[in-house]
């Protein structure tokens, strides 16, 4: 078999943790990924069959049955993964009953999963329901994103709109909007079934003044989502106390977004 630590999926996580990491998207060990990956890829670096522990899950995800994902530890550092993905990382596989996950390899000095794991595995049953593409969903806390948290309503039409005026990009990068989540409990099966829920409808959802999670069909995607949102949030941040000179128009966003012919939400445009 090839060494699991060449795998282009495991040098993934890494290069995006790392990524995430400076740019102050996850400090200490705020933030989460897991990625949906294919078994006839792993197989050539893993026996697929080959279980060191299992780890309960909490919750049903039958849908998930046997499938296999690498995901981001709990308490870890992403700061770390880069020099030692054997401890904080970990690969695991969906019993066939949906209820445990079978640690494959990974989590070396005996942890386990992020406690967002379940929420994780509940968005993506919802993506992978909308686009069987989708097989990353991303965790982290963008400092201007969540600065705008304490100063914009938290209305998911009103934040949609306000960052679609920021740069000229945005209705093209994210034109199906953003979902927004009052402040909930983290870590909890309630908060994972609200943002699934969300998720049915969006690819981004923000967490009340605590961060965002963003859906794609692959690293690349997810990262680049929350990328674009943190920009426009920073725009936002360094001019919401300025007076408003110029802005792009509604009329002006739906021509952006006809032109470039994505499938933007109307509703959140006054037209």
């Amino acid at each position: 078999m090839k060494d699991i630590l060449t795998a282009p999926f495991v040098e993934e996580m890494k290069r995006t943790t790392a990524n995430m990491y400076r740019l102050g998207w996850d400090e200490r060990n705020g933030g989460n990924i897991s990625m949906l990956l294919d078994t006839e890829e792993v197989a050539q670096y893993l026996d697929v069959d080959a279980v060191i522990r299992t780890i309960p899950l909490g919750f049903d995800a039958y849908p998930l049955a046997d499938r296999i994902f690498i995901v981001t530890g709990t308490g870890k550092y992403f700061k770390n993964v880069e020099f030692d993905p054997e401890n904080n990382l970990g690969i695991v596989r969906i019993s066939s009953n949906g209820l445990d996950a079978h640690l494959l390899w990974g989590f070396s000095d005996g942890g386990r999963f992020t406690s967002e794991f379940p929420a994780h595995l509940m968005s993506h049953i919802a993506r992978l329901d909308v686009d069987p593409e989708n097989r990353v969903i991303m965790h982290c806390h963008p400092t201007h994103t969540l600065a705008m948290n304490y100063v914009h309503e938290l209305d998911e039409r009103k934040f949609t709109h306000t960052l679609w005026e920021m740069c000229t990009e945005c209705i093209v990068v994210f034109p199906d909007g953003i979902g927004v989540l009052p402040w909930m409990l983290c870590g909890t099966n309630s908060i994972g079934e609200s943002t699934a829920c969300k998720m049915r409808e969006f690819r981004l959802v923000v967490w009340g003044m605590h961060g965002i999670y963003g859906a794609g069909r692959n690293m690349d995607e997810a990262f680049v989502l929350i990328e674009t949102v943190e920009k426009a949030a920073q725009i936002y941040m360094l001019t919401a106390h300025l007076p408003r000179i110029n802005t792009i128009k509604d009329n002006e966003l739906a021509e952006l977004a006809e032109f470039f012919g994505v499938n933007y939400r109307k509703d959140f445009l006054d037209l």
